[in-house]
């Protein structure tokens, strides 16, 4: 008789295992988990010498209850900014949509956004094709701002396609995709995408099918508005001079009254001697900022990494959930095997009898599998 002052039958190992699983999974079983199993197990009357140890083991291998638990919100490992060295190097690109439809037709959005000045370029979009953002690549980047070195996408055929890739060959710029349903590997443009939506919704109020033609509106005000991560407007970062806004002129600002041309060309051609230091000193500050960030999202971390050979379960994404389960599905599935280290945090895996999925997954979106 134990604590529980219930009479208890010792078993042998292999009455342990039947009566574990009996009362973990059978007809009367909640799936409980290892600790909870053991204390249910001694309230049955059963006991052996590695009860807790066993009940654990159990619980953790039953493969119902690892697709069925809560997904993982910690990190699997630090965080890994991405700096530009230079103005206009870095360029972030995605989309926003769908939107309400506006006229001519436009329902999304294409949104780009450099990693060094914060200066961001948007314009709508009536269909999603590799036609149109190769077009917007050509048109607001290169013929603007010159051929970066890296441009991050995510892996849509819009931007995975022979036409997008040929572009970026052709000018020898670096393609980087984030790896499936991970946007923060491109967290820059998805900072800037709540941005914009947030000020569409403040400027339309009612009128939601108007926001194509608000969007140049936007971008002004987002674009003389000072980050927080390096403490100057856009504006000022790529071009040196504070752009003049409607207040300014509306209510005549010192700038507006005392400007002389003569004078305003001597203070430019002084403010291009100090443009470098100025970005300097920013890139300083960024770093700073990044750091801060970087702290914060480290303290929350939960090393979790992967080898060759691992069983895993990838987390079900949204758009793959059986909808005929609906709030019943199953969060994670699987079991998938590690067949590539492709990066940091990222993985490429293969399912038996399904062949290898096309782009990696990121570690936070796989868990170990316990068979």
């Amino acid at each position: 008789m134990g604590y529980l002052r219930v009479l208890q039958r010792c078993v042998g190992p292999e009455e342990a295992e039947g009566i574990l699983k009996s009362i973990h999974s059978g007809n009367c079983g909640n799936h409980a988990g290892g600790i909870s199993l053991a204390h249910k197990t001694l309230r049955q009357g059963f006991y052996w010498p590695t009860l807790f140890v066993d009940a654990k083991r159990i619980a953790a291998r039953c493969e119902a209850c690892q697709k069925i638990a809560n997904n993982i919100h910690q990190p699997p490992e630090c965080l890994q900014s991405i700096t530009s060295p230079w103005p206009f190097a870095i360029w972030g690109i995605d989309l926003i949509g769908p939107m309400p439809t506006a006229p001519g037709g436009a329902k999304h959005a294409i949104v780009a956004i450099d990693y060094f000045t914060k200066w961001v370029e948007a314009e709508s979009l009536v269909h999603i094709t590799e036609a149109n953002t190769t077009s917007f690549v050509k048109k607001n980047i290169l013929y603007r701002f010159g051929i970066p070195n890296i441009i991050i996408t995510d892996n849509g055929t819009q931007f995975n396609s022979k036409k997008f890739r040929e572009l970026c060959d052709k000018f020898k710029i670096n393609n980087y995709y984030a790896s499936p349903a991970h946007p923060q590997t491109n967290g820059q443009t998805e900072v800037v995408n709540k941005i914009i939506k947030h000020n569409l919704k403040a400027k339309l109020a009612a009128k939601k099918g108007s926001w194509a033609e608000k969007l140049p509106q936007v971008l002004w005000a987002y674009r003389t508005t000072e980050r927080s991560s390096t403490g100057k407007t856009p504006s000022s970062m790529a071009f040196r001079a504070e752009a003049i806004i409607p207040v300014e002129t509306a209510f005549s600002s010192p700038r507006v009254q005392l400007f002389q041309q003569e004078l305003n060309i001597d203070m430019l051609k002084c403010g291009l001697d100090e443009l470098e230091e100025r970005r300097e000193h920013t890139q300083i500050r960024n770093a700073a900022y990044q750091q801060r960030a970087a702290r914060y999202y480290n303290s929350h971390m939960r090393e979790r990494r992967f080898a060759l050979g691992n069983l895993v379960l990838k987390r079900v994404a949204s758009g793959t959930k059986d909808k005929a389960a609906g709030s019943l599905t199953d969060k994670w599935e699987g079991p998938y095997h590690i067949t590539c280290i492709a990066g940091h945090e990222a993985y490429r895996i293969a399912r038996k009898g399904f062949g290898e999925l096309p782009w990696p997954r990121n570690a936070q979106y796989l868990k170990i599998y316990y068979p």
